[in-house]
C-alpha cells in the first residue's frame, strides 16, 4: 500500500514537472512568434522608411537574431544547464525572455526618441534570440530526463506541442485583436504592444512555475563530475559521433519543419494565390492538428523505437516533397490544399515528435544539454533559418521547383543518417549516470 502511494506521488511530481517545463516552453515560443506576427504593425514605428540608418539596423537585427544569437544561446544555456542544473538554466531563460518582451512593449517610437528606438528594439530581440536559442536544448534535456523510461517519447513530444502552441497562441491573439477589439489604425498606433505585455506577464508566470520545479535525477547523479567535464565545448569534442548525428538528423527535419510551417503561409499567398485570410485560417487549422499529432507519434516511438519513425519521415519526405509542393502550387480547391498540407505535416511528425528525445539519449548527463542544444541550434541557424530566404530566392530566379529538390536532397541526407544510426531507445544514455 505504501509503495503504491509512493509511486503515485512520484508520478504526480513527474507530471507536474513536465507540465511546468512545457508551459514555460510554450510561453518562450509565444514571445518569439509574437514578434513575427505583429511586425507588420510596429515596423513603421521603429524603422521609418526615409531613415537609412534605421533600415540598416533593422537588417542587422534580423541577421543577428536569426544567425548569431540562437547558437550562442544553445551554447550558453546548454553549458549552464550541465553545470548548474536544468531547472536553473530554464528559469533564467524564461526570465530573459520576459525582459525582452517588456522592452518591446514599452520602447517609445522613433519619432519620440530617434535612433534609440530601433537600437532598443534590436537589443530586446537579441535577448529573445539568446533565450529561445537556449530553450530547445535545456527543455529537451529536462523533459527527456523527467519522463519515465517507458514513456519518454510520449512526454518529450510535448516540447513540439508547446512550440507549435506558442505560434498558435500568437496567431490567435492577433486574430482576436484584429477582428473583435481594435481597428487597423488602433493596431498600428498602440494595439501591437498588447501581445508583448501579455508575453511578459506569461513569462513571469512561467518563471514562477519553473522556480518550483524539481531538478532531474540525472543531473543530481552527474554532480560528482568535475567542472572541466560538465558543459564544456572541450568535453563535447569527446563525443564527435553524437554531435555529427545531431547535425545529420536535424538537417532534413528542420528544413521540412520551416517549409511546412513558417514558410507555408507565404507560399499559399505568393504561389497558390490564396487570400491572406484563407492562408491564415488554413495554417491555423493545420498547425492545431499537427500539434495534437505529436504525442501520438511520441507514444508510438515508445512501442516500436525511434528509428522506424525517423526512417519513415526520411523515405516519405524524399519521395513525396516534390509531388506535394508541386500539387499545392497547381491547386485552387481549399479542401485539397488542406489535405496536402496535413499530409506533409503528418510526414514531418516522424521527425518533430521525437527529435528532442533522440538527441538527449545520445549524450551522458554531464554534457547532455550542451550536446543537444549547441549542434542543433547551429544546424537550425544555417539551414532552418535560411529555408524561407532560399525558397523566395528560387522563386525570384524563376526556378521555384529548385527549392523543392533542395529540400528533398537535405531530407535524403538525413535519411542516410537514420539508416545507419542505432535506435537510441535501445542505447539511451539517460539514467546511466554521468
Amino acid at each position: 500500500m505504501f509503495m503504491r502511494a509512493n509511486t503515485t506521488t512520484h508520478s504526480g511530481k513527474r507530471i507536474r514537472a513536465i507540465v511546468s517545463g512545457s508551459i514555460g516552453n510554450l510561453v518562450e515560443w509565444y514571445d518569439w512568434y509574437a514578434y513575427a506576427a505583429f511586425s507588420l504593425y510596429f515596423a513603421p514605428v521603429f524603422f521609418p522608411g526615409k531613415d537609412a540608418t534605421a533600415n540598416l539596423l533593422q537588417t542587422a537585427g534580423i541577421f543577428a537574431v536569426g544567425f548569431l544569437m540562437r547558437p550562442i544561446g544553445g551554447w550558453l544555456f546548454g553549458s549552464l544547464a550541465d553545470r548548474k542544473g536544468r531547472k536553473w538554466a530554464m528559469t533564467l531563460s524564461v526570465l530573459i525572455m520576459s525582459f525582452g518582451s517588456m522592452m518591446i512593449a514599452v520602447t517609445p517610437s522613433y519619432n519620440q526618441i530617434g535612433i534609440a528606438a530601433p537600437v532598443l528594439l534590436l537589443l530586446a530581440r537579441l535577448l529573445q534570440g539568446l533565450s529561445v536559442g537556449g530553450e530547445y536544448g535545456t527543455a529537451a534535456t529536462y523533459l527527456s530526463e523527467m519522463a519515465g523510461k517507458g514513456r519518454r517519447g510520449f512526454f518529450s513530444s510535448f516540447q513540439y506541442v508547446t512550440l507549435i502552441g506558442g505560434q498558435l497562441v500568437a496567431l490567435g491573439i492577433q486574430l482576436i485583436l484584429q477582428n473583435l477589439f481594435l481597428t487597423s489604425e488602433q493596431m498600428h498606433n498602440w494595439g501591437w504592444r498588447i501581445p508583448f505585455f501579455i508575453g511578459a506577464l506569461l513569462s513571469l508566470v512561467a518563471f514562477y512555475l519553473r522556480r518550483n520545479m524539481e531538478e532531474t535525477a540525472d543531473f543530481e547523479k552527474s554532480k560528482h563530475a568535475s567542472n572541466e567535464q560538465k558543459g564544456s565545448l572541450k568535453e563535447l569534442l569527446h563525443h564527435p559521433k553524437a554531435v555529427a548525428t545531431v547535425v545529420g538528423l536535424t538537417l532534413g527535419g528542420t528544413i521540412a519543419f520551416y517549409t511546412y510551417t513558417t514558410y507555408m503561409q507565404k507560399f499559399l499567398v505568393n504561389t497558390v494565390h490564396l487570400s491572406k485570410a484563407e492562408s491564415t485560417q488554413l495554417t491555423f487549422a493545420s498547425l492545431f492538428i499537427y500539434a495534437m499529432l505529436q504525442p501520438l507519434f511520441g507514444a508510438l516511438s515508445d512501442k516500436i523505437g525511434r528509428r522506424p519513425l525517423l526512417i519513415g519521415f526520411g523515405i516519405l519526405g524524399t519521395l513525396l516533397t516534390v509531388p506535394i509542393l508541386t500539387m499545392l502550387s497547381h491547386t485552387t480547391d481549399l479542401f485539397t490544399i488542406f489535405l496536402l498540407m496535413m499530409a506533409a505535416l503528418l510526414i514531418v511528425s516522424g521527425y518533430t515528435s521525437i527529435n528532442a528525445v533522440v538527441k538527449a539519449e545520445l549524450f551522458p548527463a554531464k554534457i547532455r544539454a550542451l550536446g543537444v542544444g549547441f549542434p542543433y541550434s547551429v544546424t537550425v541557424a544555417l539551414f532552418g533559418g535560411t529555408a524561407e530566404y532560399l525558397a523566395l530566392w528560387f522563386k525570384n530566379a524563376g526556378n521555384e521547383t529548385g527549392y523543392y529538390w533542395y529540400t528533398t536532397a537535405c531530407i535524403f541526407i538525413s535519411l542516410l543518417v537514420y539508416v545507419f544510426m542505432k535506435d537510441t531507445k535501445k542505447t539511451s544514455l539517460i539514467e546511466k549516470g554521468a
